[in-house]
């Protein structure tokens, strides 16, 4: 099994970010997948990740919310922030009412400035490395947006400006008032609509790619047993891909990776994760895992090589 390779580094952007060729997703260590993960238990996988080279970090002030940005502010209380790339979000506003939450998306200079502070005290940190833009508030013109950006830059609260989930034209528009380092968006074997317009753009612009959800939400790691095992508040219950109608399709899939990976003597999810790996240096995949053994695992998919016919086995393999 492929495991125990050292994490490379890689530049991210143009603008001369290094982080871990690898970062790792923090969500489902608090949020939407579930009960929280006990906060010992958390800890010590994230300083884990850190000591095995996986320093690149991500949360945002949404997943909790607020209590994941605490969390990474309490793994890094052990003097390891100068060993990781930090960053975090900003932009889609929650309100818990009778039980339910309702979302919406701000991208006011107000807003941006008051939660650019509020993620600086939860995290402990005088610097964020980079701060996303979560989703694109429609009422605030991306200009507008970045330019109170630009000023965080300046000032030094934050070193790199990043967007998430934007449309090509808004990634250019943003890219124009100050240069865009990092766009993050859903790509794995089973998510492929981003290659028609999005990477292109972040390539022709020089952008880095962060692929989040690159085991398709843990079913590229686990198959249909995952939805089996989901509990009844993660929010992957409610996602069409997850529904019976849908799962008979995606065993298939499943399946064929696993058999693939068989051949290969590495995990489905090492396959597919070297996959994403594979699709060029300026992508940086961030899988999230609650356990250590499943963060080793995961390293280990860098040292998967594919051949270019491997490669289009995948690639037909998660056509949809």
């Amino acid at each position: 099994m492929a495991q125990g390779c050292r994490v490379r580094r890689m530049k991210l952007g143009s603008q001369g970010f290094e982080v871990s060729a690898q970062g790792l997703g923090c969500m489902g260590l608090s949020a939407f997948y579930g009960a929280p993960t006990p906060e010992t238990n958390a800890v010590a996988l994230l300083r884990h990740a850190i000591n095995a080279g996986v320093t690149f970090l991500d949360t945002s002030d949404i997943y909790g919310p607020s209590t994941n940005e605490l969390l990474l502010g309490k793994a890094l209380k052990d003097g390891s922030r100068e060993k990781v790339e930090l960053a975090t979000k900003f932009g889609i506003t929650g309100v818990h009412m009778h039980g339910d939450w309702t979302f919406g998306v701000r991208g006011d200079p107000e807003y941006v400035r008051s939660a650019c502070e509020a993620s600086l005290r939860r995290l402990g940190v005088t610097c964020i490395d980079l701060y996303y833009q979560h989703r694109t508030d429609i009422n605030v013109p991306i200009e507008v947006t970045i330019g109170e950006l630009k000023k965080l830059v300046e000032e030094g609260k934050i070193k790199y400006i990043g967007l998430s989930e934007a449309s090509a034209s808004t990634i250019r528009r943003a890219h124009a008032v100050h240069p865009i380092t990092a766009m993050q968006i859903e790509w794995s074997l089973w998510s492929r609509d981003v290659e028609e317009e999005i990477i292109p753009t972040c390539r022709e612009l020089g952008i880095g790619i962060v692929a989040y959800s690159p085991l398709g939400r843990g079913f590229l790691a686990s198959g249909p047993k995952l939805v089996e095992n989901l509990d009844q508040d993660d929010f992957r219950k409610t996602l069409p891909r997850f529904q019976q109608e849908n799962l008979d399709h995606n065993k298939i899939l499943y399946e064929k990776v696993s058999a693939m990976s068989e051949k290969k003597g590495c995990t489905p999810a090492q396959l597919a994760l070297a996959w994403v790996h594979h699709q060029g240096d300026d992508v940086c995949p961030i899988p999230g895992t609650t356990k250590i053994e499943n963060l080793n695992q995961n390293i280990g998919a860098l040292s998967v090589k594919l051949t270019p016919e491997e490669m289009s086995e995948l690639e037909s393999i998660g056509q949809p």
